[in-house]
């Protein structure tokens, strides 16, 4: 793709050579003195696409509903209780806490506490959050390049599929994405004059996105030091010392709120949520850390069984392939390929230029960090979610972006436009492969910007020799083309709700079809393919389940809301037809209930129990049974695993207890702790069902399992609307 020309071939284009150590003989970059002298339409062609993308984010957001009803859960708690806000409890009653830092949620918890409990409330700081990240990526790529490669820049960030996705979903990545293009902005300014005070608020900034989503903000560190330390306008001394102070903005930013749980006594604060021994630390460096990279994650949905990697490994194959497959190209890899040959590109023309040069730091911080997240994503053999890609996305569109206008400034030379042509046609071909994985999703589209890319590659080529209307009709009809398909793809993200744990960008029908299903990981029978967003042990697996039992595949239907899929063992919910038509076989839960949605859907519309993916829709038969004399308990009820808990408690607004954390498998609270709050008077109801229980590795599934079997055994148990509660207030 290219940019729309802002000069002729050899003419300045409003751009000066000088650097900030007054060099003259490098590649054109902007200096800081030029943005007063640009043109009138930069500052509202700015606005416009800040404000086009807010509009554009906005719109359809309450499709969404409570997004991820695990995080809304917890931002929920936080608005009633400043001691849940602080630690991120996913209840106000502050048993356990989500299974990350908490930054993500106190913006939204505020929100919530501002002006109450909502769709929008909760997802609109997320779309600000997006907004803030294009204006950022902007502001960095405008810095050292023109106006056009900012905007282009941030244009292919707002229409990146999977940006579009997770800007207006309560997941962590939305601040993570932000925080870590606010890292490399600051870094890029220190760069400009050896500025401590820059490289001090990038170490901050780091630091926040510790606290939002642990170690995957330090995948952008090691370019961040590397191309200061090498690229600095200073005696090396002095950068290195800059390095250290910086090292600690990040460890006091980050760090004071790991002290401080790590100090707080264990019995007066909440079960670190993820961990298997109440720890944050390990937490950090293992679940959310070397278990992502080895896949050896004790208490995850599959187990600490080891790698998980590698063909037929639980989270799909690994290898460079992985960002361009069936689940994970229509998220991130529209553009991809034309980001790495324009990185290439970009060093290739600043090749030469001095050590200090600004242009070629910024190829090589933002082409560092995005190879470094594109190697961790691509073999980690851990939990992966395709949505995690987002972290790539201000990194390509800064690429693009920069590595176009560079181009653009040197078309006259047949090597620059051959590789502009190379671009818009690569990106054509490959936009043409992506769509032809949905056939049926405007099936015109795809030969129309095959067609479209390969004629404006034509056309740049020529560019090199023709007019200047030939050169704005090519670059403007490459422009089209590259954006076309991916932009295609986000205005269908937006036109649809997502909800639950694994979310997906694109149409139906990209996210519900794919080997091992998008979203999902493989099971451990039939093929080990699942269909749908496919958890071993979960029960919406195509295989086996761990106790032996076949389960049939479901398939998912609905905004977001995954419908007739297959339950297993404790979730007490039948699936859905099967793929031939045919009714699916109904699961029993542990309180030997099977039951099958009203709608044939597999899942109990007008009650049932939660899962693994997503909370429970919640009647309002169950919602008044649960709320009869609140007040009176810490906890109206306690349910296995987070997400059936949250359900209840966002339909509620009071706090329901989540046995053994969001998979079922954390040992908390134990059977003797939970006997003790049930005598003391402090838990109301205990809803049956739900988690993942003992098959989701670790201690704690033991815990679930004998908690839920001692309840059983001991208490009264009423149906209401079809949802299995126990009062434990009245004994058997």
């Amino acid at each position: 793709m290219t940019p729309i020309p802002s000069a002729a071939p050899g003419s300045t284009g409003g751009v000066s050579r000088e650097t900030p150590s007054g060099d003259t003989s490098g590649p054109r970059t902007v200096s800081r003195e030029t943005r007063a002298a640009d043109p009138r339409w930069v500052r509202p062609a700015l606005a416009g696409l800040l404000v086009a993308t807010g509009l554009l984010y906005l719109w359809n957001l309450d499709a969404s509903g409570y997004a991820n009803s695990f995080y809304s859960a917890a931002v929920q708690a936080g608005s009633e209780s400043w001691k849940a806000f602080f630690f991120g409890s996913s209840d106000a009653g502050n048993s356990i806490t989500v299974d990350k830092p908490p930054a993500a949620l106190w913006p939204m918890a505020l929100s919530v506490r501002l002006f109450g409990l909502g769709s929008w409330q909760i997802l609109v700081p997320e779309v600000l959050m997006g907004v803030a990240t294009v204006a950022v990526v902007y502001a960095a790529v405008r810095r050292r390049f023109t106006p056009a490669a900012g905007l282009i820049a941030g244009a292919v960030l707002a229409l990146t599929p999977v940006a579009a996705l997770m800007f207006r979903f309560n997941n962590p990545d939305a601040l993570l994405a932000l925080l870590t293009s606010v890292a490399v902005y600051c870094v890029l300014r220190a760069l400009e004059g050896a500025r401590t005070a820059w490289l001090l608020w990038a170490g901050v900034a780091l630091g926040l996105a510790f606290l939002t989503k642990t170690l995957q903000a330090f995948l952008v560190l090691p370019a961040l030091v590397a191309v200061y330390a090498v690229c600095a306008p200073t005696r090396p001394v002095r950068r290195f010392g800059q390095l250290a102070l910086a090292a600690m903005a990040l460890v006091v930013s980050g760090g004071w709120w790991v002290a401080a749980v790590e100090l707080w006594p264990a019995a007066s604060r909440p079960y670190i949520g993820g961990s298997q021994t109440n720890s944050f630390l390990e937490l950090t460096f293992g679940y959310n850390g070397l278990g992502r990279i080895n896949g050896n994650e004790v208490g995850s949905v599959g187990g600490g069984g080891g790698p998980g990697g590698g063909p037929g490994g639980r989270w799909g194959e690994t290898g460079i392939s992985r960002m361009f497959g069936d689940a994970v190209g229509g998220q991130i890899s529209w553009l991809l390929p034309a980001a790495l040959l324009l990185l290439a590109a970009g060093l290739a023309v600043t090749w030469r230029a001095p050590r200090t040069d600004t242009a070629r730091a910024a190829f090589l911080v933002w082409g560092g960090s995005l190879l470094s997240t594109l190697a961790v994503f691509s073999f980690m053999a851990g939990i992966f979610h395709e949505y995690y890609t987002v972290a790539l996305a201000p990194c390509l569109a800064a690429l693009v972006g920069m590595g176009v206008t560079v181009l653009w400034e040197e078309r006259a030379r047949f090597v620059a436009a051959a590789t502009l042509a190379m671009t818009s046609a690569g990106t054509a071909v490959w936009a043409f492969v992506l769509l032809g994985r949905t056939p049926d999703y405007l099936p015109w589209l795809r030969w129309a910007v095959l067609l479209g890319g390969l004629v404006a590659a034509l056309g740049l080529l020529m560019a090199c020799r023709g007019g200047r209307r030939l050169a704005w009709g090519a670059a403007g009809l490459a422009l089209v083309a590259a954006l076309a398909a991916p932009a295609a793809y986000t205005v269908s993200t937006l036109a649809a709700g997502h909800t639950g744990s694994l979310v997906l960008a694109g149409p139906a029908a990209a996210r519900n079809g794919g080997p091992g299903g998008p979203g999902g990981m493989r099971g451990p029978g039939a093929g080990g393919e699942a269909l749908g967003r496919g958890l071993p042990g979960g029960g919406l697996t195509g295989g086996t389940a761990p106790d032996g039992a076949g389960q049939q595949p479901g398939r998912g239907s609905g905004p977001g809301r995954a419908s007739g899929q297959a339950q297993g063992p404790g979730q007490g919910q039948a699936p859905g037809p099967r793929p031939d038509g045919q009714p699916g076989q109904g699961r029993q839960g542990w309180d030997g209930a099977s039951r099958q949605g009203p709608d044939g859907a597999g899942q109990e519309r007008r009650g049932g129990t939660g899962g693994l993916l997503d909370g429970p829709e919640v009647s309002a038969a169950v919602e008044a049974r649960l709320t009869e004399d609140p007040d009176s308990f810490t906890w109206v009820a306690a349910a296995i695993g987070s997400q059936n808990a949250a359900g209840y408690q966002l339909a509620t607004q009071e706090p329901v207890m989540p046995i053994g954390g969001f998979n079922g498998s954390d040992p908390s609270p134990t059977l003797e702790q939970f006997q003790q709050y049930v005598a003391d008077g402090k838990i109301h109801y205990f809803i049956a069902g739900g988690g993942t229980g003992g098959r989701g590795g670790g201690p704690g599934g033991e815990v679930s399992s004998a908690v839920a079997e001692w309840v059983q055994s001991t208490f009264q148990q009423v149906t209401v609307d079809g949802v299995t509660l126990y009062d434990l207030t009245r004994e058997a």
